[in-house]
């Protein structure tokens, strides 16, 4: 079912103008290769860019977000960033990112307490679309 939320996630924000970006500590290719065989199809179209550490940086460091926001030619501010970890939110914030945003999901590591003030927190990236 996960598949379905990126899906019905990605058919809101395309429907929207809004484009969608994946940075994964896996490799691009390997991004590549578990959306291009879901159980719903190859899902690579609905992603505008695919991003890893060795295109972007240690996702634990706040300059790799600014490799992100320099390479789609915006400021960070204009990004939304969501992640469950409370690592990666803290460098996004720090390199200025807009809307760092908590994804809270069944064996996550535990939120800090600070973590729960500082970040917003989604169960389903369809939240983000209003659902």
């Amino acid at each position: 079912m996960k598949n379905l939320t990126v899906l019905q996630f990605r058919n809101t924000s395309c429907s929207h103008g809004v484009k969608v970006h994946i940075y994964s500590s896996g490799s691009v290719q390997a991004q590549k290769l578990l959306f291009g065989h879901s159980c719903f199809g190859d899902l690579t179209s609905h992603f505008a860019t695919h991003f890893d550490i060795t295109t972007s940086g240690n996702k634990k460091q706040a300059p790799s977000y600014g490799n992100i926001a320099a390479h789609l030619g915006v400021s960070p501010s204009e990004i939304v960033f969501c992640s469950d970890s409370e690592a990666e939110l803290k460098a996004a914030k720090e390199a200025g990112i807009g809307y760092p945003i908590m994804t809270v999901r069944p064996g996550n590591v535990a939120i800090t307490a600070a973590g729960k003030e500082e970040f917003p927190k989604i169960f389903s990236l369809l939240q983000l679309c209003g659902a």
